[in-house]
């Protein structure tokens, strides 16, 4: 009795293990993938401004 009672306690255990660590990768996954959204977002800000600056500094010129 005490070895099933023991079967059924690590079972259960690696079960939970096993849906915790799945929830962790998903987690890790996501964090990921904000992270890279936001550092795209990033380098787009920084292209349209660079673009601006050399909109107006030929403009300058120009004028």
């Amino acid at each position: 009795m005490v070895r099933v009672a023991t079967f059924f306690a690590m079972s259960l255990g690696a079960f939970i293990f096993w849906q915790s660590m799945d929830k962790v990768h998903v987690w890790i996954a996501l964090r990921q993938d904000e992270k890279k959204e936001r550092l795209e977002r990033e380098m787009e800000i920084k292209r349209v401004r660079e673009e601006l600056l050399t909109q107006q500094a030929s403009e300058d010129s120009l004028a």
